[in-house]
């Protein structure tokens, strides 16, 4: 490559050819809270969806800023699939979700059982569950609610709490944790 050449490669090429090829380089993080604050050089997501078939494994966030057509993929994939409904998902739940993800130290994607969710969705499930909220941060895209299979719902709940990020909620009994970027609380057994 010639100096022209290599002056004329903006930064932000530079970045995303590295995105590209820098997934095994995703740092584990032993403090949450340093990660939320940008203690690390790269955010990573990894997800799938049993109700889509859908995989994600994507660095999202380097040095600082969110690569835009990784995020606008986080987005598709964490859709309403009942009504294929997208939203922004707000970027502070994925960030939780990445560094609880991280302090697992899991290789495992997280199963995606709800990310965001149209208000249809929400009034449906609410009719079906106590344990819908009329005003659920879902349908902000604010909210996720994950499993993973080597981690029991208490690991994984630790882990998203120590985050001090937002709202984590246990639900033992459907094996899933509830993450968000709400009011900082805990609930469920």
């Amino acid at each position: 490559m010639t100096t022209d050449t290599a002056s004329s490669m903006s930064r932000r090429a530079i970045l995303g050819a590295f995105a590209a090829t820098a997934i095994t380089a995703a740092p584990t993080f032993a403090n949450a809270a340093g990660f939320l604050r940008g203690g690390g050089d790269i955010r990573r997501i990894k997800m799938y969806s049993g109700r889509t078939g859908e995989r994600i494994d994507m660095i999202y966030w380097i040095e600082g800023e969110y690569i835009r057509d990784a995020v606008k993929e986080i987005n598709h994939f964490m859709r309403d699939w009942r009504t294929d409904g997208v939203t922004s998902m707000d970027l502070r739940t994925i960030d939780i979700m990445s560094a609880a993800h991280n302090l697992l130290d899991a290789t495992e994607p997280y199963m995606l059982l709800s990310g965001y969710r149209s208000p249809q969705t929400n009034a449906m499930l609410r009719s079906r569950s106590r344990g819908v909220a009329k005003n659920s941060l879902h349908m902000k895209g604010q909210a996720a609610d994950l499993r993973l299979s080597s981690r029991t719902v208490a690991q994984v709940a630790r882990a998203a709490a120590a985050c001090r990020g937002g709202g984590v909620g246990k639900y033992s009994r459907s094996n899933f944790v509830h993450m968000d970027c709400g009011v900082v609380r805990t609930w469920g057994r």
